[in-house]
């Protein structure tokens, strides 16, 4: 699989949900600009080269109109679904200009499991590639949690981190994981070739008690871990990676449970949408910084073609670490051969939110809106509270006054904290507080 051969699969560039028929939305895949809009005509989410034909500027910038067309920002160039031009504002009565020449490029799109995917190459040649989905959750019953953010890593540095089960003990103590769960990892590759790998890991994890586990790396952007933990739920963990340029991916992760019990969908289902993301923003932190490190000292000793002597692979926990690598190696399966990381940024950048999920996100997005909103109002009942007191002047009155004021009081700093983990994480991950 060569650097070229990464454009012939399709991608997911959004969830659904969190898309805008109003307006365009920008994208990057492969380092191609990409311009997501909705055409209102053909009932199809569209997905252009983001650029005008006629002076080059980013149609992401412009608007839908009142057709439901993309309409260029610097001189109202209108495009159609297909790509065609069907308005040029100073074009003369009469004149033809070329039809080619004042298309746009289009790309394939479709639509699966709640994910907008785009195919990277050219549109005729996407009927024939597969979307690249996870064939059990076409099945019915699942209750599934999705989150997604922009990371500063390489699509094949998140995968390194998610396939290898050995970490979670450690990186995520105290979020999703217990050092004293480490334990021994026996698991074998049951299959491999140019479509990826499977593996699994009999004895499982946590000692055992959650029961087998098997992992399914399906190239080049998509793999899953799957378990049933008998008496409690069917489990999955999904990751997609798509590679937006070098040194960055766009992470979609799926966490979705067939539960045997009723109770804990209905009890999950309460949880805001936004503060899951908030939670799913602490475990990505986690390793999010080491691993922006770690990439670069790899490229320094020489990719995943030198993997095997960079890395001292000891055990056999390592097994899909060294599966990855030698699928890479193999199947000539790095999209930006040759390519230099970008300098390193600092820990600020790194715990950014906002950028990397807030603003794309609707539920987060919402959620800022109704804290900001919401805030003024909070600020003003102890004041009011005050008033209310000196108005009556009763014990009573004196009782009630001082609950609501307290109860604003705290309910304000706590939309203060809200607001301050949508925007970015503190950089202090909870596996290192003193024990």
């Amino acid at each position: 699989m060569t650097s070229s051969a990464w454009h012939q699969h399709w991608y997911p560039v959004a969830y659904l949900r969190d898309l805008d028929r109003t307006r365009p939305t920008a994208f990057t895949l492969l380092e191609e600009d990409l311009v997501l809009w909705w055409d209102g005509a053909g009932q199809i989410w569209r997905a252009f080269a983001d650029v005008c034909p006629h002076r080059l500027v980013p149609l992401s910038q412009g608007r839908l109109n009142g057709a439901g067309e993309l309409e260029c920002p610097y001189h109202g160039w209108t495009f159609a679904g297909d790509g065609h031009c069907t308005a040029i504002p100073q074009a003369e009565a009469g004149a033809t200009p070329s039809a080619l020449r004042s298309s746009c490029r289009a790309y394939a799109t479709a639509e699966g499991q709640g994910l907008l995917f785009v195919f990277a190459g050219e549109a005729a040649a996407a009927a024939a590639v597969p979307l690249p989905l996870v064939p059990v959750l076409q099945e019915p019953g699942w209750f599934v949690q999705d989150t997604f953010r922009d990371l500063p890593m390489d699509a094949l540095t998140l995968l390194e981190n998610v396939l290898d089960v050995s970490h979670v003990p450690f990186t995520h103590h105290r979020t999703v994981g217990k050092r004293e769960n480490a334990a021994p990892v026996a698991a074998t590759i049951t299959s491999s070739g140019p479509e990826g790998f499977t593996a699994l890991w009999q004895e499982g994890p946590r000692k055992g008690t959650l029961g087998s586990q098997s992992t399914t790396f399906a190239a080049p952007g998509l793999m899953w871990h799957e378990l049933t933990a008998q008496g409690f739920a069917r489990i999955l963990t999904v990751v997609y990676a798509t590679p937006i340029r070098r040194g960055e991916c766009r992470l979609f992760a799926r966490f979705p449970f067939q539960f045997e019990s009723r109770l804990p969908p209905l009890l999950l289902g309460l949880r805001p949408l936004w503060l899951q993301h908030i939670a799913n923003h602490t475990v990505l932190e986690d390793d999010q910084v080491f691993l922006h490190w770690q990439e670069r000292v790899l490229e320094q000793r020489g990719r995943s073609g030198g993997a095997e002597r960079a890395f001292f692979l000891a055990t056999g926990a390592d097994v899909y670490v060294k599966a990855l690598h030698d699928w890479v190696n193999d199947h000539d399966g790095d999209p930006f051969p040759g390519q230099p990381l970008p300098p390193r940024l600092d820990q600020s950048s790194l715990m950014d939110r906002w950028h990397s999920h807030g603003q794309h996100c609707a539920a987060c997005r919402g959620a800022r809106r109704g804290l900001r909103r919401w805030r003024p109002l909070l600020q003003a009942i102890p004041w009011l509270a005050l008033l209310a007191v000196d108005w009556w002047q009763t014990p009573q009155v004196l009782v009630v006054a001082l609950l609501l004021a307290g109860a604003a009081l705290v309910l304000a700093q706590r939309f203060d904290r809200w607001e301050r983990l949508l925007l970015a994480g503190d950089g202090a991950p909870p596996r290192n507080r003193p024990d």
